[in-house]
């Protein structure tokens, strides 16, 4: 009879029991401080740029200015500004814009009244630039600055 021996199996449960070792202080670490940061609310607002009648985009000063005269009085606390690019269909036809992505972070116990204050921007911006809607999606989070 003949013996052959393979390490192989030892050395990979050797690394993973190794991996397992660090990583459950970590998780049981994680799990013992749930309390860092305060409930929060995260909202995002896409603004799209093309305008239904054939006229220019809404150019980034046009939506800077809105940025100055709408959001920032009604979040003056703080947001976060990101370019991007999106795209959608009207009459099954694709329609790719430059678009602008706002974060809106605020505490969850205002939610009620920040959401208010939202509902109103979207509507000031589909009003002047000839939107058909602003997207908004909204996330709970714990937040800690």
């Amino acid at each position: 009879m003949k013996w052959t021996y393979d390490t192989r199996g030892k050395v990979g449960g050797g690394v993973l029991l190794a991996l397992l070792g660090a990583g459950i202080p970590a998780l049981v670490g994680a799990a013992l401080h749930t309390d860092v940061g305060d409930p929060y609310q995260e909202t995002r607002l896409y603004f799209g740029t093309e305008r239904p009648d054939g006229r220019p985009p809404v150019g980034e000063r046009e939506f800077l200015g809105f940025l100055d005269r709408e959001i920032t009085p009604a979040f003056p606390e703080g947001l976060t500004v990101q370019d991007g690019r999106g795209q959608w269909q009207r009459d099954g036809k694709l329609i790719r814009e430059t678009s602008y992505e706002v974060v809106l972070l605020y505490p969850e116990k205002e939610a009620d009244e920040r959401g208010a204050r939202i509902e109103r921007i979207r509507e000031a911006y589909e009003k002047r630039f000839q939107q058909d809607s602003v997207g908004r999606s909204d996330d709970r989070l714990t937040v800690d600055f």
